[in-house]
């Protein structure tokens, strides 16, 4: 299968204009168009998606294609307003087939900003969540980078149309090799945002929220499974 080298169809430029004048945003977002062309399997199969299908708030839709060296290799597209205007962006695991995964958001128009690529071919990243986690108005995104070998939290800010690494935390993890989701999410408690994860040996249950001016981790409990990072979700 080959996808077109063009982001955007004009069908899907002249959506995205409709969209800006009508000051409409994306209320659904999918990932589409299977393919294997690239075989990590990171996530128990070798199937990926080429495609990322929007639905407008007006009721259009937006397909953005992949060039044939790159894939969403990903479990799910998220909606995610990282420029707190109202009108949700995605955000997305998209890998370079030669230079591994990357973190980017995408709205109807195409990339708006991304991390940069880890570097090399068959390395990965889990997505944690967004959210404004210092409370100082803008949306902080968190993800293991590499959660099977360098297992490092990264906590990026979205700010002036970009994506700035502020903070990395070693010894976390919320994937294992071959599972089909990723483990851990978001805890809104109170307030207070904060990152659940696993420690890099499975062994315990940890937050990372930001406390007193820096992000801190804080141990819940032994982890006994799936369910040990479900609860901790909850507060």
């Amino acid at each position: 299968m080959k996808f077109a080298w063009a982001t955007l169809s004009v069908a899907a430029v002249l959506a995205a204009n409709v969209a800006q004048a009508r000051d409409v945003g994306v209320v659904d977002a999918q990932y589409a168009e299977p393919t294997t062309l690239y075989t990590h399997g990171i996530l128990g199969d070798a199937i990926e998606h080429g495609a990322l299908q929007l639905t407008l708030s007006d009721g259009r839709t937006v397909s953005i294609r992949l060039p044939e060296t790159h894939v969403f290799e990903d479990t799910e597209p998220r909606l995610v307003d990282v420029d707190l205007d109202g009108h949700a962006e995605v955000m997305v695991v998209e890998t370079s087939m030669a230079q591994g995964a990357r973190l980017a958001i995408y709205n109807e128009t195409g990339v708006v900003a991304a991390a940069p690529y880890i570097g090399r071919t068959n390395r990965w990243l889990a997505p944690i969540g967004a959210a404004d986690f210092d409370r100082d108005g803008r949306i902080e995104i968190g993800y293991i980078d590499r959660p099977h070998l360098a297992k490092t939290l990264r906590i990026w800010r979205f700010d002036d149309g970009a994506l700035t690494l502020v903070d990395e935390i070693a010894g976390l993890t919320n994937h294992r090799i071959g599972e089909a989701d990723i483990g851990g999410g978001l805890r809104r408690c109170d307030g207070q945002v904060e990152m659940i994860t696993a420690s890099a040996d499975w062994s315990r249950v940890i937050a990372t929220g930001f406390v007193d001016g820096r992000y801190r981790t804080r141990d819940m409990g032994p982890h006994r499974g799936r369910a040990s990072l479900n609860a901790a979700l909850a507060c």
